[in-house]
């Protein structure tokens, strides 16, 4: 949702119910953690409130755990947190399961796959960040095909049931092989909201997926 038209959220919406999209991918910047600021809670809530869609929220802030029950009311079916915003991880997952939403753990493209190996067994989704996270519409940063690899050599190996969540730079040319490397979702924004047919571009990726 980052990349829609903030003057025109409701004919996004309108188009992203009646296309081929599983999910609403909604960013939460603080301009703290993230060099931006976005959606707060109560925009969010109006946002779900229209959507027919799986909705996906993304909290790139600073002590995560102060919003988490405001985006349940919200309407969030999944909550992302970051591995570097939480001091006590652990606990902010279960956090989210007891407030009856499913958990994503996102890393930044400087932190090793390593950092999730803790808590990948307790999460619904990891979210690797190809992007650096503040902006959309940013270049995808190859090494991210390498952290790929090794996130799902580690899920497979433990039959681990996370899903792996692609999320910055994503585009029509890039998304085969993300898909072929191990990617289960997809996050696009630009590459929809800037297409001229964005509900071809919809479908076309999930032709891929």
């Amino acid at each position: 949702m980052l990349a829609a038209n903030f003057l025109a959220l409701q004919q996004a919406c309108d188009m992203l119910n009646k296309s081929e999209a599983d999910w609403y991918h909604i960013d939460i910047m603080d301009g703290n953690f993230v060099p931006n600021i976005s959606f707060g809670a109560s925009l969010t809530k109006s946002i779900i409130g229209t959507s027919t869609k799986y909705n996906d929220v993304h909290l790139m802030v600073a002590q995560p755990e102060q919003y988490f029950t405001a985006f349940k009311d919200a309407g969030a079916n999944n909550i992302t947190i970051h591995v570097e915003a939480c001091t006590h991880l652990h606990r902010q997952i279960e956090h989210i399961k007891q407030l009856g939403m499913q958990v994503g753990v996102a890393i930044n493209p400087h932190t090793p796959v390593a950092a999730l190996a803790e808590v990948l067994q307790y999460v619904d989704v990891v979210c690797l960040m190809s992007v650096n996270p503040g902006f959309g519409g940013q270049l995808f940063i190859p090494h991210t095909f390498t952290k790929l690899a090794q996130l799902k050599q580690i899920i497979t190996a433990n039959s681990y049931t996370a899903k792996i969540q692609i999320d910055g730079g994503v585009t029509l040319q890039n998304a085969t092989a993300l898909v072929q490397a191990g990617a289960d979702i997809l996050v696009a924004g630009s590459a929809i909201f800037n297409a001229q047919n964005p509900n071809e571009a919809i479908a076309t990726l999930k032709q891929i997926c």
